[in-house]
């Protein structure tokens, strides 16, 4: 496994620079093995929920755990609020950087992700390919 950094910046949108690193570096078959930072705002989707939550207010990034691919990512967020309550799940575009997010990413070789999508989910989901 190969490892490569990434540090987000005030006002970045966690979400779509995950999409765009991932892309950039022609990510195959990625995995998130930790960040730490802190957001302003949050959009996040409950397990079984088709609506997305918004926050509005700053939280610390306590997890950050997925797939990353150029086809495709599937991530979950737990963030922690001011007096240390904690919630989670499937990060959404609109998780706004306050100060940083520092993510290490471990690249796997010989294995490429792609998503389909799946008849009984009905969502995208993992096909795990070996190249």
């Amino acid at each position: 496994m190969e490892i490569v950094t990434l540090r987000l910046k005030p006002n970045q949108d966690l979400k779509e620079e995950l999409n765009k690193f991932a892309k950039d570096n022609k990510i195959k078959a990625g995995v998130i093995l930790t960040c730490v930072g802190s957001l302003k705002n949050a959009k996040i989707r409950f397990a079984n929920e088709r609506v997305v939550k918004a926050f509005n207010e700053k939280f610390e990034i306590v997890s950050l755990v997925g797939t990353l691919s150029e086809n495709g990512n599937h991530i979950h967020i737990s963030i922690s609020n001011a007096v240390g309550e904690t919630i989670g799940g499937h990060l959404k575009e609109g998780c706004i950087i306050y100060t940083t997010a520092e993510i290490v990413i471990g690249k796997i070789k010989n294995i490429s992700f792609t998503r389909e999508l799946d008849d009984e989910t009905k969502f995208r989901e993992l096909k795990i390919i070996e190249i």
